[in-house]
Order: structure tokens, then sequence, then C-alpha cells
């Protein structure tokens, strides 16, 4: 899609980058939808990145010049802008390097953001954007099934795959609303943002490492009740308590009990607005899938964001009756002698963990992977009398065993490390991760009985073993199948 004018009726903070030597951080997803825009405004773009291979991939594919990171820090002041991927940390030598020169630093999304505010690629959009720990990527999948059975044309993006720059870029159809899912790390990077209406879901301890601490986490999410329509999970404490900072111009809130004036929630069999309306069913919650409470509240929690922008009820039930869950998301993966196999790879914290171990009265739980700094004991805590078994893999595996030891000592626990089985070598060769994964799951089943479930439900990342929670799931559901198939 070409601009809609000639550089020079461009805003002066885009004018200036024609001619001038753009950095983008990253040579990811995000980072490489940025390239077109930025040569669209005349910058002389170059891309930085650890990862050596795939900047020769990108220069081979696109031409655009590539740099490592240490010499791009070295040169940052012959830059004018340095457009970063949300993953890259401030103190990234790159991105400290032009802090300390004075070189701007925009998020993707704030490019976008900026982009889009300028009516570079047409009149701006409404932004209604969904954050929180856990059930991002649900609730933004849910709104955009309210948002296109209201005949609206819209597109989910972000932090769900596709860059935001794309759908605003898209020619057909030109989408009107954008149902955009951020993380922390693109909140971080994207100051400007003023949503529409924007939606935190729940906080739990996350990406603590990166943010520094709790309070660089909260402070991150929070910059999505800066819009018009602020909406807040009730039911989480640390959640609620920011309506004390939000600077919306309106404030509400969702909950699974019944809503007082003001509010959504759950009336009887009923998911109701009285936030936009008195009393208006939304749908019934028999029909919100996936079923269980985390359902129900990335149900409300989309609704609400669509009802902000007047869309009606029927359109709000249609779009719920009709959404499909993704997959790893607490999927069903099989059923054998009696014992139900789930994959919810898709829970990379403790948090997310908590829902899924709440949905099943006795769980053989298969953990483990990257912590990220976050404890366990807590959850361990409450899920302990629906543990029957536990099976632990990947790198903090014992600081979870530890917590089953101090919380619930009358589980068993079997934990699974790459090598084990390598033999007697004094430095045995380390397992690939689907092979430590069908050793987990063998471990698993025999440890259930006919009316359990085995769950994957890691609690933690998946970037110590796996190319992503995807391959995790996967590499899960393939060893489920070899597994029911022996059972025949």
């Amino acid at each position: 899609m070409s601009l809609q004018g000639a550089a020079a009726d461009l805003p002066p903070e885009f004018a200036r980058l024609h001619g001038s030597r753009v950095l983008i951080a990253g040579s990811g997803i995000s980072g490489r939808a940025l390239i077109e825009p930025l040569r669209e405004l005349g910058a002389d773009v170059t891309v930085t990145d650890g990862n050596q291979a795939s900047l020769d991939e990108l220069a081979a594919a696109s031409g655009v010049a590539v740099v490592a990171p240490e010499r791009a820090a070295a040169e940052i002041g012959a830059f004018a802008l340095v457009v970063t991927s949300p993953g890259w940390r401030p103190d990234a030598p790159v991105l400290s390097a032009a802090a300390g020169a004075g070189v701007p630093i925009w998020g993707d999304v704030e490019f976008t953001w900026r982009l889009d505010r300028a009516q570079v690629y047409g009149p701006a959009r409404r932004w209604l954007v969904v954050t929180g720990t856990n059930g991002k990527t649900t609730t933004t999948s849910m709104l955009e099934s309210i948002l296109r059975a209201a005949g609206i044309a819209t597109v989910a993006c972000g932090n769900i795959g596709l860059p935001i720059v794309d759908a605003l870029r898209a020619d057909s159809p030109r989408n009107e609303v954008l149902a955009v899912e951020l993380s922390s790390f693109q909140l971080h990077w994207a100051p400007s943002v003023r949503p529409t209406a924007g939606v935190i879901l729940n906080i739990a301890e996350d990406h603590l490492d990166w943010h520094g601490g709790m309070k660089g986490y909260i402070d991150a999410k929070a910059q999505v009740l800066t819009g018009d329509v602020a909406v807040l999970g009730l039911d989480d404490p640390v959640t609620a308590g920011l309506s004390r900072v939000s600077s919306a111009g309106r404030t509400t809130g969702f909950r699974l009990g019944v809503p007082a004036p003001g509010e959504l929630g759950v009336d009887g069999d009923r998911l109701v607005d009285r936030a936009f309306a008195d009393d208006e069913t939304l749908a019934l919650v028999d029909e919100i899938t996936p079923p269980g409470p985390a359902g129900r509240m990335d149900a409300l929690a989309a609704a609400a964001l669509a009802r902000s922008i007047g869309v009606g009820a029927t359109a709000v039930r249609e779009g719920l009756r009709s959404y499909q869950v993704g997959p790893h998301r607490a999927a069903l993966v099989a059923e054998a002698d009696g014992v139900t196999y789930i994959d919810d790879s898709k829970a990379t914290n403790p948090h997310a963990a908590r829902s899924s171990l709440l949905a099943h009265p006795r769980v053989v739980w298969v953990a483990g992977g990257l912590l990220k700094g976050a404890s366990v004991d807590e959850l361990v805590t409450e899920v302990a009398d629906r543990l029957v078994g536990a099976v632990l893999l990947g790198r903090d595996a014992m600081q979870i065993a530890q917590a089953l030891a101090r919380h619930a000592p009358q589980v068993p626990v079997v934990r699974v490390d790459a090598g084990d089985d390598a033999g007697v070598s004094p430095a045995p060769s380390p397992e690939s991760p689907d092979a430590v994964m069908a050793r987990a799951v063998r471990a698993a089943a025999s440890m259930a009985r006919p009316g359990d479930t085995v769950l994957l439900a890691p609690a933690a990342a998946s970037l110590d073993m796996f190319a992503d929670y995807g391959h995790r799931g996967r590499s899960f559901a393939q060893a489920v199948a070899e597994v029911a198939g022996r059972s025949r």
C-alpha cells in the first residue's frame, strides 16, 4: 500500500526520516515488518540482531543493510532513530548507546501508533487493546470474532502474530477497528499509545527479570488505561486496584459474579452487561468456548471492549458462539483407557497454569521450563489436593520439585532430564526435546488412572528446550498419540 501523501506532507517526525539512517533492532517478525514502511518514508534502513544467520538471510532476501550489535552500538550517532522489537531489554548495549547519545528509541508499536495517528495509511483506526498476564490471545481472538459478527472490518494483530503495521497497510479490506494484543514488552516501548478502549485481564508474576521487578511490569500494563475507556478484571485484586491510576475517560470492569451497576459479569446462566446497558444478556454461560471460569472471563473482557464502541448484544452473542479455541490452549489431545490428555502449552507462567489445574479434579501435572523469576509456591499450595502426580522437565524443574516437596509432599514426582537414558558414558549426548517429552508423557500415563487428566500446563516458558510453546505442545501431542496407540 502506498503512502497517502508526499514526504513533504508528512508530520515532521516522519518527514525528517527521509534520507536519514534508521536502525531496526531485531530481525524477527516485528522487525522485518518495519523495513518497507520505513523505506516508504524514504529512510535508509539498517537492521541489527545478535543472530548473524538471521541477518545474513534477511540481507539476501530484502537487500537491507545489516550490522552486528557491537558495531551498531559503536556507530549509534549516525542514526536518526532506533525502532526496537519488543523483546529487546532497555539495558541492551545498542539501546543503552542510543539513549546515551540522545537518539530517539521507539518500539515497533510506538512507530505504528504514530503512523496511524498521522494518517500515513489513511484515516486513523480505532484500537481496542488487550493485555494481561494470561488470556490475551483468547480474548483478542474472541474480540475479532465479535467485531466481524457486527460487520466491522477488523483483524487481530500485535502480539497475536500479525504485526500491527501490516494491519495498517492492508488494502482489502481496509481495517476500521484493530483488535490488538499487546505484551508488557510492547507496552514498555509504546508510551504514546492511547487506545479507544483497553483491558487488563489480570496481573501475576511474569517477565520480572525483564522489567526489573513487579512495579515495572505493572506500570507497563497500565499503559492501556490511558484512552477513552479502561476495562479491568475485578476478580484480580492487583488489576482491580489499578482503577486508581486509570486516566481513561471512563473506567469499568468485569467479574465472574453478579455485576454491580456499571460492570459486566455473570448472573445465573447469563453473561450480562450492566456497564453499557441497564441489564442486557450478552450470551449464555454454556455457549462459551473454552468452558470454565477462564473462558467466561475472557468472553466478558472481549464483550466489554466491543460494547464500548457500540457493538450490539446480538453481535456479541453471535461472535462468542462462533469463536473456536486456538491450538495449545487447554486443547483436548486424546482420551485413552479412561485418561484425558490436555495440551495447555500456552500456560507459560504459574498464573496461567492455575486456571488449567483448577479445571480438573484429578491431575497428573506435566510442568517445567523457564520460570523467568516467578515463584510456584502459591500455585502448588492451591492445587495440591488435585494432584495425583507430577512429571517435571526443563531447566527450572528442580524449583517446581522443591515447591512440591514443601507444599504437597504426598504427590509423587518424576523428573525427566535430557540424557537420563543415554547410557553410562561420562558425557552422554543430550536427548532431543521430543524424546524427553515422550518419556515425560510415558511417566505421566503410568501414574494416571481412569478419570484422571494428564495435563501439560508447564507454568514456564519453553525456550530452554523447544522452539516455542507450539513446538512443546506438538511434541506433547505426538507423545500422547504414541501412548494412546499402544493402549489399544
